[in-house]
């Protein structure tokens, strides 16, 4: 009897097919490590420091624990210590300017009787105009920025969004300090 060689083991054809597959998925695997690698990490965004009186309350714990990842083409982003309290920060790119939000803030100077309020899902916002240094407004302002304060609730929450950001950020915050503080009338200042 004459033993035939094709017995001994797979088809040759089907050991082929088997090494091209397993080096294309290694081939794969690799490819989308290396592109991971690549791809810039998001740098963290320095907030400057401005007084706070009310960032370590209740309500504003309540707010940074609801906060969302995303806000629209924005994402969370990693902030420099030491970071403010009550505050958090979003990029739609790593070197993206931010949008920045800060919690328990003082009523901002501006906000005086008569002055116009926007309505966002539920929250009076109201848009900051010129201010003195050190301001979230003062900060904005020279990147080309836009404020905003919410401004019927217990405490101040202020939203600094970059240019061309559209209404999305503004609005997913409206519904998270709608979620997470009581509505209150708004009280500014007395007109000057």
């Amino acid at each position: 009897m004459t033993e035939s060689p094709a017995s001994d083991g797979p088809p040759r054809a089907l050991l082929i097919a088997a090494i091209v597959v397993a080096v294309s998925v290694l081939i794969t695997v690799l490819g989308i490590a290396a592109s991971r690698q690549r791809s810039p990490q998001q740098r963290p965004v320095a907030i400057p420091s401005i007084p706070a009186p009310q960032a370590d309350s209740a309500h504003c714990h309540d707010l940074l624990n609801a906060l969302p990842q995303q806000l629209g083409d924005f994402r969370r982003a990693p902030t420099v210590d030491p970071t403010p309290p009550g505050t958090a920060a979003w990029r739609a790119e790593p070197d993206a300017e931010p949008v920045v939000l800060r919690c328990g803030l003082e009523r901002p100077t501006d906000f005086v009787v008569g002055t116009p309020l926007q309505v966002v899902d539920e929250i009076q916002w109201f848009r900051v105009g010129d201010s003195g240094a050190g301001s979230p407004a003062a900060y904005a302002e020279d990147q080309g920025r836009s404020t905003w304060y919410a401004v019927d609730r217990p405490v101040y929450v202020a939203l600094t969004l970059p240019a061309g950001s559209g209404p999305t950020p503004i609005q997913q915050i409206s519904g998270q300090i709608a979620r997470t503080m009581p509505a209150q009338e708004p009280v500014p200042a007395p007109a000057r």
